[in-house]
């Protein structure tokens, strides 16, 4: 029997390109506090820094400034943006429409106490507290994956694609909210509540806790101080 090869062409189209990678690479630069607002840099820099040419990192930038996180400087290189907190607002109101629906779909639904998706946030998030994590990197990551999951479990791949793309937005943003320990505690908590209102398929009393807990975090983030970023830019992990 006659096997059809992939072609080169078809074979390259999977892999990242260098421009993507450029652009992975800042934009984690962006949500790890490592380039902050208002921070200036060249491209020259970057190709240095980055070991690549001024064609990928000029692409990789182009994408970023379409994404609101950078603008061109006239003649004096790039810029990141400051924070838009009316932008973020709005993203938080879309964030919480798509989460309560998916968690309404969620306690609807007879096979969701049993989901292997939802049996890996009952082992993270329902622990003693003595066996929870104050590494608030490794807790925003764990809290983006906990919203992220509840999504994906209710079963609908439109509202996860749009859900993911609000979470990359509202990333570094939220990531300041995890320099407290308090918030820390609260987001254990708060998850905790959630999960097991959803376990229970007690449909009133999850989305009411989720929206608590999303209202909570939109508050916490019209708080940031110019200090707290400082603040997050010294705990910055190495790229």
């Amino acid at each position: 029997m006659h096997t059809t090869r992939p072609s080169t062409a078809q074979t390259a189209t999977t892999r990242p390109s260098r421009a993507d990678e450029v652009y992975e690479q800042l934009k984690r630069d962006i949500a790890d506090f490592r380039l902050v607002p208002g921070d200036r840099f060249s491209e020259h820099e970057l190709c240095d820094r980055l070991s690549v040419s001024r064609t990928p990192v000029r692409q990789a930038l182009y994408r970023l400034q379409q994404e609101g996180l950078v603008e061109v400087m006239f003649r004096s290189g790039w810029r990141v943006l400051p924070f838009d907190f009316d932008k973020f607002d709005q993203l938080y109101d879309l964030r919480m429409v798509l989460e309560t629906t998916a968690v309404q779909r969620l306690c609807q639904q007879e096979a969701a106490t049993s989901s292997p998706l939802l049996q890996a946030l009952k082992d993270r998030w329902l622990v003693p507290v003595n066996e929870r994590s104050s590494d608030a990197t490794q807790v925003a990551v764990w809290d983006e994956a906990f919203h992220e999951t509840l999504v994906q479990a209710a079963g609908n791949p439109e509202i996860a694609r749009v859900h993911h793309e609000v979470t990359e937005r509202i990333r570094i943003i939220r990531r300041l909210d995890f320099l407290k320990q308090m918030r820390i505690d609260a987001t254990y908590d708060e998850h905790a509540k959630i999960l097991r209102a959803i376990l229970a398929r007690k449909g009133d009393r999850a989305d009411l806790l989720l929206r608590s807990h999303i209202q909570a975090s939109q508050v916490e983030v019209r708080k940031i101080t110019l200090h707290q970023v400082f603040m997050a830019q010294q705990v910055a992990p190495a790229a």
